[in-house]
């Protein structure tokens, strides 16, 4: 029987993966699986009371935009998860907290009310909202770490399997990153119950209004006019736009 710190380590996807997603998970290769055309309604959404205090207090705080950006991620990952790393572990209610939350640090408050950058700012705020609704410290640590670090893309190290699934999803919504990984018919069914709503263009307006308050930001890390130009020129998404 796992020790409970073993046990929290799966439980909330802390297990170490690579960051290297082309070389080390994927090998070279476009996908583990050819993509199932699964919809929303085969991937189930967390019923549990903390998980909906958090989507409510995401849905209240963040644009539409965002929040259906949020939502998307979700089902992304979750449909990563299943048809290509099944054998990665991760809570489904962990997950969405993450996904709700990652992007909380974007508000027009949150972005104008500290130095820091969002997804710094962004895991603070979160951390003190789930250790307001009693969360675990394991969820709340795992959750603030992957959200920490959802743009810590690179090739040398480690990262948690929540981090890196949400990384993963966030950059296939957003850039169309690693398209070969979802079904086509995944794309239109969560499009359809998640619009995008010019999504690419608010997304970008976002990054270049932190870059512009903040230039020391962590998103220059990503490239000042390459991320925010790769955000406009998503191809996969631009029929949903």
């Amino acid at each position: 029987m796992p020790s409970d710190r073993e046990a929290a380590i799966l439980e909330h996807g802390f297990t170490a993966v690579p960051r290297d997603v082309d070389e080390k998970i994927l090998k070279g290769i476009k996908n583990v699986k050819d993509p199932i055309p699964l919809v929303t309604e085969d991937i189930d959404f967390p019923s549990e009371p903390l998980v909906h205090q958090v989507q409510e207090y995401a849905k209240g705080r963040l644009n539409e935009q965002t929040f259906n950006h949020s939502m998307r991620v979700y089902y992304y990952g979750r449909v990563i998860l299943q048809t290509q790393f099944p054998d990665w572990t991760v809570s489904p209610s962990t997950y969405a907290i993450a996904c709700l939350l990652h992007d909380i640090g974007t508000t027009k408050h949150n972005l104008h009310s500290t130095l820091l950058s969002f997804e710094f700012h962004g895991a603070f705020v979160s951390s003190s909202l789930l250790a307001s609704l009693s969360a675990p410290q394991a969820q709340n640590d795992a959750v603030v770490e992957a959200i920490i670090r959802h743009q810590d893309i690179g090739t040398v190290g480690t990262i948690t399997t929540l981090g890196q699934l949400l990384q993963l999803a966030t950059i296939f919504d957003n850039m169309g990153g690693h398209a070969e990984l979802v079904h086509t018919e995944t794309i239109k069914d969560v499009v359809a119950k998640w619009p995008r709503k010019g999504w690419s263009e608010c997304f970008a307006q976002t990054i270049r209004t932190e870059n512009g308050l903040k230039p020391w930001a962590h998103t220059t890390a990503l490239g000042e006019d390459d991320f925010p130009e790769g955000v406009l020129g998503n191809k996969l998404m631009e029929p949903y736009d």
